[in-house]
């Protein structure tokens, strides 16, 4: 804690990030892993001196450092910082984007004995719909075009919806956050996109709608209008708070 009582600062947490990079890469599973990059990437993405992006950014970070194990240092120091924390100065985002070049290092090759030429790159696929989104299974989910989303909302889509970009094909918004009837987004969805802090890490918020989820017992998203919306808020908040 700090003199005022606080949690710890942003700068401890990332230096310990870095230094424990490893066994945090031995404890998070491949989807872990990558939201916990992403949500490093909008950290270091956010400007500088608007103390509140840092600062809502630093939160996505800790939210992906929930799965650790209740023992490991990082999670320990993730326990006792919360958004009453002092607040993170510009020198986060600098430290950000080198903690995402020492994270997203791949290990390093075993050596192998020397069997002649490499091979040459392998042929990269076409962008669009036969490239990223072949690949992307979030982009494979059916969705609104910006201007499907702009109509079904009446004006410019809200910040909370997730909105995935396409590129060269455009932003898409996850079709399941407005109901299947028509009508604007769905409120609850909005709630817990606020929660998952879907506007600076929408593929998070959309992995979490759209994957298992052992607290409701399936995927979220599957849920919406079948269950009661606090218990959709329930389990967003049981994520965001560890429980």
């Amino acid at each position: 804690m700090n003199e005022e009582g606080r949690g710890p600062s942003a700068e401890p947490l990332l230096a310990l990030i870095g230094e424990h990079r490893e066994s945090i890469r031995a404890e998070l599973d491949d989807e872990q892993h990558a939201l916990l990059l992403a949500r490093l990437t909008a950290l270091a993405e956010a400007p500088p001196d608007d103390t509140m992006a840092v600062r809502r950014a630093l939160q996505g970070v800790r939210l992906a450092l929930r799965p650790l194990p209740f023992g490991h240092p990082v999670r320990v120091l993730v326990d006792g910082s919360r958004l009453v924390a002092a607040p993170p100065g510009p020198a986060a985002v600098t430290e950000a984007m080198a903690l995402i070049g020492l994270l997203a290092a791949p290990d390093p090759a075993p050596a192998t004995p020397d069997r002649g030429p490499a091979p040459g790159p392998a042929a990269t696929p076409a962008p669009g719909i036969g490239g990223d989104r072949g690949t992307d299974p979030l982009l494979r989910e059916p969705a609104f075009s910006a201007a499907e989303a702009t109509a079904r909302c009446g004006g410019a889509p809200p910040p909370e919806l997730i909105r995935l970009p396409d590129p060269p094909n455009g932003d898409r918004y996850p079709r399941f956050q407005f109901p299947t009837g028509g009508g604007t987004p769905h409120e609850v969805v909005l709630e817990v996109n606020r929660l998952l802090l879907a506007d600076i890490d929408p593929r998070g918020a959309a992995s979490w709608w759209l994957g298992g989820n052992t607290w409701l017992g399936g995927t979220p998203a599957s849920f919406l209008g079948r269950l009661p919306d606090h218990e959709l808020v329930g389990a967003a908040t049981a994520l965001v708070e560890g429980e």
